[in-house]
């Protein structure tokens, strides 16, 4: 966490949840996502304008590039931690992110408790893990097509062969 102190609004898990508790205390509804977000694509856009929509505040926690690589294997990340949060950080719906080196989110929901989970579709509501640490889970049906395993795969088909 520390080459990510110098971005604004990318916090260290502690203050972090100093942050989550003051802002609660000031009566906003703190809503949380997370995921790798290695290339961003219009379905990670749509999560996260949904996600801000459900409350006053959006944090998006994203995998580590250790945690990252361990779950979706040795050629991951594509793009490091440090530049990820800074992407994220530039759209407009999100308002902190927080890196977290395990391989779920259990742990840093149960250490946030943020009021609000939202996670993709594709997870059936007793598969969503930590939804025990919040008030309400928002399950987000994903944009058809859109997937980073889908735009890898294009960008492999397109210029694989291709010296550039």
């Amino acid at each position: 966490m520390k080459n990510l102190q110098n971005i604004k609004r990318a916090l260290p898990r502690r203050e972090m949840k100093q942050e989550i508790l003051r802002l609660q205390k000031d009566g906003k509804k703190v809503v949380f996502t997370n995921g790798c977000f290695d290339l961003l694509h219009l379905g990670h856009i749509s999560l996260f304008n949904k996600a801000k929509s459900l409350g006053d505040i959006l944090i998006v926690a994203i995998n580590s590039d250790k945690s990252l690589n361990c779950f979706k294997g040795p050629k991951r990340p594509l793009v490091n931690q440090k530049d990820r949060a800074k992407l994220i950080l530039a759209l407009k719906p999100v308002d902190y992110v927080v890196v977290f080196g395990e391989q779920t989110p259990k742990e840093i929901l149960r250490e946030l408790r943020p009021d609000i989970l939202v996670k993709g579709g594709d997870y059936k509501l007793s598969e969503i893990v930590g939804r025990e640490y919040v008030k309400k889970v928002y399950r987000f049906p994903f944009v058809k097509g859109r997937s980073t395993t889908n735009l890898i795969n294009l960008i492999v088909e397109r210029y694989g062969s291709k010296k550039t």
